[in-house]
């Protein structure tokens, strides 16, 4: 299961809305990568990808990845905390 963090929600509905004006295919991604996992924008999903809903945008999600979105600084960098992790992100202000 994928879930979101209030920050995380925030920065993926305005990712969403922006690429979905260039590209009506556009989505983020969330997949595997050398150093963990990472987040891109794909016109399609890939072998195995689901389709995940959330307020106000969709994200792709590799077969198998599981647990919770949230952000970290520099830069509202997204991240994918591990399943049942209590841990989030405090925005600063």
């Amino acid at each position: 299961m994928i879930e979101f963090t209030e920050w995380a929600t925030e920065i993926l509905q305005r990712t969403h809305e922006a690429a979905r004006r260039f590209n009506p295919s556009a989505t983020v991604r969330l997949s595997r990568s050398g150093t963990g996992v990472q987040f891109s924008l794909a016109d399609e999903p890939g072998d195995g990808d689901r389709l995940v809903q959330g307020e106000g945008f969709e994200i792709l999600v590799q077969e198998g990845l599981d647990g919770m979105v949230d952000v970290v600084e520099p830069h509202d960098q997204l991240i994918l905390r591990p399943p049942g992790s209590s841990d989030r992100s405090v925005r600063p202000h």
